[in-house]
C-alpha cells in the first residue's frame, strides 16, 4: 500500500528556514499590513517584512522610523506594542498629538501597502533581562505600549508571575488598550489591573481610581509594591513622582526601571527653565542640546574645548574641537553643526555613525547593536574622545 502526501500549494516555509528582520541590515523596508483604531486618538500599526522574515526582539524594545515628512527627513523611534511571541508582525500605538510632526502624519498617511524605511528594535527597557515572580507595572497615556507588550508576552508564554498594571490616563475614552486588558484579566488570575484617571469625563459610572499617581494611591492600590520589580514609563513628571513614592515605600532601587527616554512626549527644560513640550523637532533638540552643552561647561567650554581633541565631520567637511569632558553631540551643537539627534542619553540611536578614525569612550544606555560596535558605528550624543577623532557626518 501506498500513501502519497501532497503540500498545499501555499504551504508556509518552516520558522527554521527563514530569517530575522534586522540581523543584517541596519535599515530595510517594513510594509503595513493594517491600521486599528484603539481610541478617538490612538491607533495602532502593524507591520511586517516584504521578505518574509521574522521578528525578534525583547519586550518593551524600540524601533526608528525613517520618514519623509512634506520634503523633510525625520527620525522617531516609537516602542513596539506588540510581543515578540508573535513574530510575524511588528506594532507600533501611536497618539495624535495636535501640531505635532509625525505622529499627525501617520495617522493621515499610513494605510495598509505603505512602506516605510525602519531601524531593528533598540533597548535595555525589558522584562526579560529581569526575570521575577512578582511585577508592578506602572503607565501613563502612551507610555502604556512597552508595558503592553510585556504582559502580552507573559500571557503568551503561559507564565504565572503575579503582576499588577497601575494605568493612568485623563479620562477612561482615553484609556489606550482598555478592553483588552478588560479581557487578559477575565484569562488570566495571575493579573491585576487597576485604571487612575484624572476625570471620569463622560462616564458617570465609573468605578475605577480617581486622582493622580502619588505615594496614598499607589500604597493603598498595590501594598506590597515594594516586594516587586517595578517597570514605571509615563512623561518625566509622573516617573519622578513614582520613584519617589516606590523607594519613600521601601522598594530597592536596583528593582526599579525606567523608559529614561519618552518617545511620544518629551518634557524637558531648556537652561532658562522654559518647557520645551512635544516630540522635539530640530529647533527644540538645538535649544536642549545648546542647554545641556551650557550647564556642562557654560562659559568655560570654549577653554576646556582648545584643550580636548579635534573632531572631524567627513561628509560636511567641517572640523571642530571637542572638551575632554563633553560629547562630540555636545559640541558640534556648541559650535552650531546640527547632526540628527533626539534623546541625547544613548537610548533612541538617531545619531548613530562610523567612527572613521581613532578612539572614544561611548557610554549609551542601549541605543546601539553590538553587532554595529564591532563595525565601528558610535552614538555621537554618549561619545567623549579619547582621541582626535573622525565621524562619518
Amino acid at each position: 500500500m501506498t500513501t502519497t502526501t501532497a503540500l498545499a500549494p501555499h504551504a508556509p516555509p518552516h520558522p527554521a528556514g527563514l530569517r530575522t528582520w534586522g540581523d543584517d541590515e541596519d535599515e530595510s523596508l517594513l510594509v503595513c499590513q493594517a491600521v486599528l483604531d484603539v481610541t478617538h486618538d490612538v491607533k495602532t500599526f502593524t507591520f511586517a517584512s516584504p521578505d518574509g522574515h521574522l521578528f525578534h526582539f525583547e519586550p518593551g524594545q524600540f524601533i526608528t522610523l525613517r520618514l519623509d515628512v512634506d520634503g523633510t527627513e525625520v527620525l522617531r523611534s516609537y516602542t513596539v506594542s506588540s510581543p515578540p511571541t508573535r513574530p510575524h508582525a511588528l506594532s507600533i500605538t501611536v497618539k495624535r498629538k495636535p501640531g505635532g510632526v509625525v505622529s499627525p502624519w501617520l495617522h493621515d498617511t499610513v494605510r495598509p501597502g505603505t512602506a516605510l524605511r525602519v531601524q531593528p528594535p533598540l533597548g535595555v527597557f525589558s522584562t526579560s533581562r529581569h526575570p521575577s515572580a512578582k511585577y508592578l507595572f506602572l503607565s501613563a497615556g502612551s507610555g502604556i505600549t512597552p508595558l503592553m507588550s510585556m504582559t502580552r508576552t507573559l500571557a503568551d508564554l503561559g507564565r504565572d508571575a503575579d503582576v499588577v498594571f497601575v494605568h493612568s490616563a485623563r479620562t477612561p475614552a482615553d484609556i489606550i488598550f482598555r478592553r483588552e486588558l478588560e479581557a487578559l484579566v477575565a484569562l488570566h488570575p495571575w493579573l491585576r489591573v487597576e485604571h487612575v484617571v484624572a476625570s471620569t469625563g463622560d462616564e458617570p459610572g465609573w468605578s475605577g481610581l480617581v486622582g493622580k499617581l502619588d505615594g496614598a494611591l499607589l500604597t493603598a492600590a498595590v501594598p506590597d509594591c515594594a516586594d516587586r520589580e517595578v517597570f514605571v514609563c509615563g512623561p518625566p513628571p509622573y516617573m519622578d513622582a513614582a520613584r519617589t513614592a516606590l523607594l519613600a515605600a521601601g522598594l530597592p532601587a536596583a528593582r526599579y526601571h525606567q523608559e529614561t527616554f519618552s518617545f511620544e512626549r518629551l518634557d524637558l527644560e531648556d537652561a532658562t527653565g522654559t518647557a520645551v513640550e512635544g516630540s522635539l523637532d530640530a529647533e527644540a533638540v538645538e535649544r536642549v542640546a545648546d542647554a545641556s552643552a551650557d550647564l556642562g561647561g557654560g562659559a568655560d567650554a570654549p577653554a576646556e574645548a582648545e584643550e580636548g581633541f579635534a573632531v572631524q565631520f567627513t561628509r560636511s567637511g567641517c572640523a571642530i574641537r571637542c572638551g575632554r569632558d563633553e560629547t562630540i553631540l555636545q559640541a558640534a551643537f556648541r559650535a552650531g553643526l546640527t547632526p540628527p539627534s533626539s534623546c541625547s542619553e544613548g537610548v533612541c540611536g538617531t545619531c548613530k555613525t562610523t567612527l572613521v578614525d581613532g578612539e572614544v569612550d561611548m557610554q549609551h544606555q542601549g541605543g546601539i547593536r553590538p553587532r554595529e560596535v564591532t563595525m565601528g558605528k558610535v552614538l555621537l550624543c554618549c561619545s567623549k574622545p579619547l582621541t582626535d577623532v573622525s565621524v562619518e557626518a
